[in-house]
């Protein structure tokens, strides 16, 4: 049996001016020959996670897919992890199967002492060998735990904790080299339709987050320049109100998506009803994030944008 690794840089593999390739990854692993499974190496794009694009990753994922019909039991990718929850969401809307598809990483390069992206790599790929792990959609392992795309965020700058699931804790961790699978959470319908990188490219989704004593001056023109806005309101989803108008009538335009900005919990929708309120942004047309921290349901609704699914529908899986 097989297992495809793709490799596409960042830290993991930052050696000073020299860029590790995954031969060189795989190399550093002492527990590489108990895996019982032959690592095929695919090396992509060395750049850093900041500079890779949606495009680029689901080409990622398509040739993951036919690693997977090549007979792969599973595929791990590794990259900057700047990015690394949104390009593991990204991918869990699109993959289709069973077979786990693992991101991971690493938060000290190879020049610097402990180094942890053999021990990271060595986990993903025991995750992605697991036939526990299968039906779990795309998954992060990082520092011994497994993270459901879904759920994982970045929460520290340079701990080598930094990826965790606030909402609900890792779905598993590896033990002793034995791949432990504690929760299995639903998994969702993801996007239907068929996403073309080329149409990506057209489609633009903002960001706004809300901060003290907004006027929404930075929206002026938005829907004339995007597709799509993500909103990252206070609490469990509040606006002041001399921004509620503002968002009320971009809504009528394009698709406009409340979060939170938080970082953890959902925003609510009858709780409070006060203008700028949760219950009133949704009154005005906009489409309730739920969960969804403001990331990736910025990945969501590009995505739906871009494949012609229908928005609400998909938002009311995720929320």
């Amino acid at each position: 049996m097989t297992v495809a690794l793709f490799t596409l840089g960042g830290t993991i593999s930052m050696a000073g001016s020299h860029r590790l390739t995954g031969d060189d990854l795989t190399a550093a692993m002492p527990g590489l020959p108990d895996l019982g499974h032959q690592v095929e190496i695919q090396d992509i794009e060395k750049v850093p996670s900041a500079n890779l694009t949606a495009a680029k990753l689901l080409e990622v994922v398509d040739a993951a897919s036919k690693a997977v019909a090549g007979g792969a039991a599973g595929v791990v990718v590794t990259q900057g992890t700047d990015t690394l929850e949104e390009s593991a969401f990204l991918a869990d809307l699109v993959w289709p199967h069973p077979q786990p598809l693992v991101f991971t990483g690493a938060m000290r390069n190879p020049t610097l002492a402990g180094p942890d992206g053999p021990a990271n790599l060595l986990a993903a790929l025991r995750v992605a060998c697991a036939h526990v792990a299968r039906d779990l959609g795309a998954l992060v392992v990082f520092n011994e735990e497994i993270h459901a795309a879904r759920w994982v965020r970045k929460t520290h700058s340079t701990s080598t904790a930094t990826f965790a699931s606030p909402n609900t804790g890792p779905i598993g961790h590896v033990v002793e080299d034995q791949v432990r699978v504690l929760t299995r959470p639903q998994r969702l319908d993801g996007v239907q339709g068929s996403a073309e990188p080329t149409e990506l490219d057209r489609i633009h989704v903002a960001l706004y987050t809300v901060t003290l004593d907004d006027d929404g001056l930075l929206l002026q023109g938005l829907s004339d320049t995007h597709q799509g806005l993500v909103v990252a309101g206070y609490g469990v989803g509040h606006v002041p109100a001399a921004l509620a108008p503002v968002l009320g009538e971009l809504a009528a335009r394009i698709p406009v998506v409340l979060t939170s900005r938080t970082g953890a919990g959902s925003v609510v929708r009858n709780t409070y009803h006060s203008p700028g309120s949760e219950a009133d942004l949704l009154q005005r047309g906009l489409i309730d994030g739920g969960f969804l921290d403001p990331y990736k349901a910025r990945v969501l609704l590009r995505l739906l944008l871009a494949t012609d699914d229908d928005v609400e529908t998909a938002f009311s899986q995720y929320a």
